[in-house]
């Protein structure tokens, strides 16, 4: 089950380390429209054990995360993800998760590319490639080449990563507490669109312990402490399969990672950042 879920929560973690469509105040469309700017970047989080109950978690976990983000509203985004995950459960060998995510999302949120891989003990469990479009009024339209051809009509007010980012980034700007979305990231073998409750933290100014995160290019920005639960669609009154933790800057830079699965949770340390060259001549 352990494995089950840290599929799914991997897909989220990569949505958010780059809302409510259906009832945006004006001053959030404003501000997805001009305001946040998205910094492209390089980030690695280290992985380890936070908290474990029940017989079904596992007593020690090691992992890494590898993050990639490029592109501009101009030119679309690009993200490039990687996790592994080694668990080891009460009873039996370690289990090895390997996940790889490659995505673009154009700027106008209205396209979304994707292509996920993933391997459990070195054998492949996931294999996912297909694209999604959007039109203003009409259902999201999936076309899937893997696992299986096939033409999907699904939930046409769901967001995309990078969009459902910018809506969160745009509420807290707006201080905005709780945000509500339908989110499409091409898991659940691209045919499913989960139903998200973020509530997002005042500002915050605690002591940042991570070496990579102390640098000049984040000094001074604002961040908040975010928490996203996710739940199978139409499931919004059961506990959330998972949720995902971290603190956002206004850039779009997260930190202070924390995948919860109910049974045990993982953290990840922030371990390396690198700020990279924004798009020229793109006026965001």
């Amino acid at each position: 089950m352990a494995q089950k879920y840290l599929i799914g929560a991997t897909l989220a973690c990569a949505s958010f380390l780059a809302l409510a469509a259906h009832a945006e105040t004006a001053a959030t469309v404003a501000a997805v429209t001009g305001h946040p700017q998205l910094t492209p970047h390089r980030a690695v989080y280290d992985l380890t054990l936070a908290q474990a109950s029940g017989s079904k978690a596992p007593t020690s976990a090691r992992g890494r995360i590898a993050f990639d983000f490029t592109g501009s509203s101009c030119e679309g985004w690009v993200q490039n993800f990687r996790q592994i995950t080694e668990l080891q459960p009460a009873e039996g060998p370690p289990r090895l998760s390997d996940m790889r995510s490659a995505t673009f999302e154009a700027g106008d949120g209205k396209d979304f590319r994707f292509r996920i891989e993933t391997k459990l003990d070195n054998v492949q469990a996931e294999d996912i490639d297909g694209k999604a479009k959007k039109k203003t009024g009409a259902a999201l339209s999936v076309d899937l080449a893997r696992p299986k051809q096939s033409q999907l009509s699904l939930d046409g007010g769901a967001l995309f990563p990078t969009e459902h980012l910018r809506h969160i980034l745009a509420a807290a700007l707006s201080e905005e507490r709780i945000l509500e979305a339908k989110v499409f990231d091409g898991s659940g073998d691209g045919e499913k669109v989960f139903d998200t409750m973020s509530v997002i933290g005042r500002p915050t100014s605690s002591v940042v312990t991570e070496k990579a995160a102390q640098i000049k290019e984040l000094e001074g920005l604002k961040r908040w402490p975010v928490s996203i639960s996710y739940f199978e669609p139409g499931k919004r009154d059961e506990q959330p399969v998972y949720v995902l933790s971290f603190d956002l800057y206004e850039n779009g830079v997260s930190r202070a990672l924390k995948l919860d699965y109910g049974d045990f949770a993982l953290t990840g340390e922030m371990t390396e950042l690198a700020i990279l060259p924004s798009a020229a001549n793109c006026k965001m």
